[in-house]
């Protein structure tokens, strides 16, 4: 009796065991339950403040910041973020590794002697328990920036006292620090041998070029394109002869109207460009090099980077100004960035405020867009250039204070 009591007592207890035991992290079938996992490491993520421009100049340093976040707010402070460039050499860091103040890690990037159009990468890294997170952005090399020009598209008439050409020179002798290039035109482009000077023109050219403390250039509009289609190579040099021969010594190079985009006709454009720069006599005695025609080529947009060969200067932008401020070289055309920014223009149409008008040339002044020479009218498509903007004046005064890095002139 004693004996079966004991058994009795024995199986109880180890069937407590056995209960006990089931509560650990093991699954029990019965109840089909499985313990918790452990905790989650904090979730951390970071993203770059700084910079707003990727584009920079050899030698050139700009701040570098870094947001941090964990679990959804700010990083503590302290929090280590690591800057890292590829290729190493390419520029350094100061810290290189910095910590968190109000959730930003803050550095100062200076950028190596490297060439122009070279790229490298900037990464940022940073963790929290387990987890890592980390942002990366890439910098285009441009050569040192060279002041903003004025590219005028002319093509009104000089007759008169009131003729635009006369506003054109008075402008010059106001704003004697801005460089002004002007592209002339005489019957739309296409001259042969029986053209005849316009005595006008020639004046206003003279007047213009004869400011008193300016470097101002004249150009001469040639169309390589009409209402029949491309024109020949053969009268494109004869228009280009023919400008020489009507205005000697005045002309400081050759404004390209109507320039292709793709590769289908850049041997055309190769041979009217070789013809062009070795147009020596003739020339103005003040072109650079002395004598060496300029060739500004319109092709209106980003064309393809073959024709930057083919051009000392590309119009890469013409057209509304609100469209504009979407024209981006990246990522397709980042090859502007081999090139000074004067080998890149924009003349901008229907920019209808003073204040539209700055918008766009601090636009073109970005480095990100690189681009020297500028214009923009208040008037529209049809009538873009028949005439100067509202605001020339203005136009010039943004120009110089930009250059000097001083305010704006009020509109």
């Amino acid at each position: 009796m004693l004996t079966t009591t004991r058994t009795h007592r024995l199986a109880s207890l180890m069937a407590l065991t056995a209960a006990l035991a089931g509560c650990g992290g093991a699954t029990d079938k019965d109840n089909n339950t499985t313990a918790p996992p452990p905790p989650a490491s904090a979730p951390v993520t970071l993203h770059f403040v700084q910079p707003t421009e990727n584009v920079l100049e050899p030698g050139a340093s700009e701040p570098l910041a870094a947001d941090v976040t964990v679990n959804g707010g700010a990083a503590p402070n302290g929090t280590v973020v690591t800057f890292t460039v590829n290729p190493s050499a390419a520029a350094t860091f100061s810290p290189v590794a910095p910590t968190t103040v109000a959730s930003v890690a803050s550095t100062t990037l200076t950028v190596s002697s490297l060439p122009p159009s070279a790229t490298f990468q900037v990464s940022a890294t940073a963790t929290s328990s387990a987890n890592t997170a980390g942002d990366s952005l890439t910098y285009y090399v441009r050569p040192t920036h060279k002041n903003l020009q004025v590219l005028v598209p002319a093509y009104f008439s000089a007759s008169g006292t009131s003729s635009p050409w006369a506003t054109l020179t008075s402008g010059a002798a106001s704003y004697p620090d801005v460089q002004i290039t002007a592209v002339a035109s005489a019957s739309d482009g296409v001259l042969t041998a029986d053209s005849e000077v316009d005595d006008d023109l020639l004046t206003a050219i003279k007047d213009f070029k004869a400011v008193a403390g300016t470097t101002n250039k004249v150009v001469a509009y040639v169309a390589t394109s009409g209402s029949g289609g491309a024109r020949s190579v053969a009268d494109v040099k004869a228009t280009i002869d023919n400008y020489i021969r009507l205005y000697p010594d005045q002309l400081d190079g050759f404004f390209l109207d109507g320039m292709a985009t793709d590769s289908a006709r850049l041997a055309y454009f190769q041979d009217v460009y070789n013809y062009a720069k070795a147009r020596a006599s003739g020339m103005s005695k003040g072109a650079t090099p002395p004598n060496a025609p300029t060739v500004i080529g319109n092709p209106g947009t980003y064309p393809v980077a073959a024709y930057a060969g083919v051009a000392d200067t590309l119009v890469t932008y013409a057209g509304n100004a609100a469209a504009y401020q979407a024209t981006d070289p990246q990522p397709a055309s980042t090859w502007v960035y081999a090139k000074d920014n004067t080998a890149q223009a924009m003349l901008v149409h229907t920019a209808s405020t003073c204040t539209d008008m700055q918008a766009a040339v601090k636009h073109a002044h970005r480095p990100r867009l690189n681009t020297g020479m500028v214009y923009a009218t208040n008037l529209a498509i049809g009538a873009s250039w028949s005439s100067l903007p509202t605001y020339w004046q203005q136009l010039l005064g943004t120009v110089d204070a930009l250059n000097k890095k001083r305010p704006l002139p009020l509109c």
